[in-house]
């Protein structure tokens, strides 16, 4: 190859390493500063969606990890890219006129998606798509959804804390989300339905599942799971803040005691995690592979 030549290619590696992610890196911060900021105070401000700090350090020490495959990845950049990224600011600006917050931060991942796209092309892409998917668990749901979910959870969770409490000779009378005790009435609010530990339980079953499960049978029973163990975990602490409330007065509904009976009962439905997974490889392993192992 002649002098001229290698400088030649020289220069379009340099636009194509350089320039081109430089330019659009500088076109997201731009866009989405604002989106981004008002995002990390939501993670801050909402006990809901506090776990969204960890998904972005989760997403970059996946690629981090997986480095060596999306490196020797074909570099075959993709037109149809400059397409996704226009759709994607098009979607920003729909969002951002309907006031739709959901709808403003989906499209900085199909933003990312096209970059990606335009200046590496569909192998990279494909290389890189389990962490870059997995961003879109740090953008809490919409609201319309989110209230169609939570207040049948309460519902739920209170009729369960209700049928538990008889068990154990706790007289309780329920009228909707109330549990009514002789000493106090019991409230099932939105930050008892569950979708708390709900919405963080299936963000930590997709990544551990990612991280120590390769059949993806496995890793998809085990997200499913984890909506029965959110659901009866909630239940249970309900159904033991009512016992503490009748044993020990309105004190124990309050305060420090209400907010570690969470923890504990978090701790518990991650121990359930754990054991799910267990029985889910005993049932997956074949007799060959118990051989072979």
């Amino acid at each position: 190859m002649s002098t001229t030549a290698q400088a030649l290619e020289g220069s379009r590696n340099t636009r194509q390493w350089l320039v081109w992610p430089s330019g659009l890196l500088a076109l997201t911060l731009v866009l989405y500063a604002p989106i981004l900021k008002e995002l990390v105070r939501n993670w801050g401000t909402d006990p809901d969606y506090g776990y969204g700090f960890l998904v972005p350090l989760f997403s970059g020490f996946i690629v981090w990890r997986t480095r060596e495959k999306w490196m020797r990845s074909e570099i075959k950049p993709q037109n149809f890219g400059l397409l996704v990224m226009i759709a994607a600011v098009v979607i920003l600006m729909g969002g951002s006129l309907g006031a739709e917050v959901f709808t403003s931060r989906i499209s900085f991942v199909i933003l990312v998606a096209g970059m990606i796209l335009f200046t590496a092309g569909w192998r990279v892409l494909r290389a890189v798509s389990f962490p870059l998917g997995f961003l879109i668990l740090m953008i809490p749901i919409p609201v319309i959804i989110y209230n169609q979910v939570t207040f049948p959870l309460q519902l739920l969770a209170s009729r369960f804390a209700t049928f538990s409490l008889e068990l154990v000779q706790v007289p309780v009378l329920r009228e909707g989300n109330v549990l009514i005790l002789p000493n106090y009435s019991l409230e099932v609010v939105e930050a008892c339905s569950g979708i708390r530990s709900l919405m963080t339980l299936i963000t930590l079953a997709i990544g551990y599942g990612y991280l120590v499960e390769r059949r993806r049978w496995v890793r998809y029973t085990l997200v499913l799971l984890m909506v029965p163990i959110a659901i009866i975990s909630n239940a249970i602490r309900v159904m033991g803040t009512g016992v503490l409330t009748y044993r020990f007065g309105p004190a124990a509904a309050e305060g420090f005691f209400h907010e570690f009976s969470g923890w504990i009962i978090f701790v518990g439905a991650l121990a359930l995690m754990f054991a799910c997974h267990w029985i889910l490889k005993q049932i997956g392993r074949g007799p060959a592979q118990g051989a072979h192992a």
